[in-house]
C-alpha cells in the first residue's frame, strides 16, 4: 500500500471515528434528557454574544441557527427561508442584518463557518423534511426542497458545518437517480 493509500485511508478512518462520536454525542443526550436543539441555541447565542451590534439598531450581526439569526442580545430575527435556500446557510454561518429605514430586512453572509458535504436520502417523519446521512437526520428547509424539487427517496447532497453538530443542514445538489431502463441501456 502505497504513502498516500494509506494517507487516504487514515482519513476516511478519521472522519467515521468523528461521525460516530457525533452520533454516540447525540444518542448520550437523548437518553438523558438533552434538548439538543437548547444546547445548540446556547451555543449560538454564546458565540452572536460577541458580535457587533449598532446603537441604533439598525444594524446587528448574529449567528444563523438553521432557520432564523440569533442576535447578540440572544433575540431570534427571521431569515427568510429563500436566502438561506439559495445562499445555502449552514448554523454557525456569522449575519449582518441590516434595517432599513422602511423597516425591511436585508441579510448578508459575512463569516461562513467550515462545511462538509454529507450524502443521503431524503425523508418526511415527524412533519418535517430530513436527509439521512452519516448516522444522523438533518432538517432541511421547505424552501429548499421546493426550489431543487427534490422528493422522498432522492439522494441529496447535503452542506452541514465541519466542526460542530448540527440539527440543520443546507441542500447542495439532488443526485440524479437512474431507473432500471438507463441501467440496461
Amino acid at each position: 500500500m502505497s504513502a498516500a493509500d494509506k494517507l487516504a485511508l487514515l482519513k476516511e478512518m478519521l472522519d467515521s471515528a468523528e461521525s460516530n462520536l457525533r452520533s454516540a454525542r447525540q444518542v448520550l443526550a437523548e437518553l438523558g434528557g438533552e434538548d439538543l436543539s437548547l444546547t445548540a441555541k446556547k451555543s449560538y447565542s454564546r458565540k452572536a454574544s460577541g458580535l457587533a451590534v449598532d446603537p441604533e439598531g439598525q444594524i446587528v450581526e448574529g449567528i444563523f441557527d438553521g432557520q432564523k439569526m440569533i442576535g447578540p442580545d440572544g433575540k431570534s430575527y427571521p431569515v427568510p427561508a429563500n436566502y438561506a435556500s439559495k445562499s445555502k446557510l449552514v448554523p454557525g454561518d456569522v449575519l449582518k442584518l441590516t434595517i432599513s429605514d422602511d423597516g425591511s430586512f436585508i441579510y448578508k453572509q459575512i463569516g461562513p463557518v467550515e462545511r462538509k458535504r454529507v450524502i443521503g436520502p431524503l425523508v418526511h417523519e415527524d412533519g418535517q423534511y430530513k436527509v439521512l446521512a452519516g448516522g444522523k437526520a438533518y432538517n432541511v428547509l421547505l424552501a429548499s426542497i421546493t426550489y431543487y424539487r427534490a422528493s422522498i427517496g432522492d439522494k441529496i447532497t447535503l452542506i452541514v458545518p465541519e466542526e460542530q453538530d448540527s440539527e440543520w443542514g443546507a441542500i447542495d445538489n439532488v443526485l440524479p437517480q437512474f431507473g432500471d431502463e438507463e441501467d440496461s441501456l
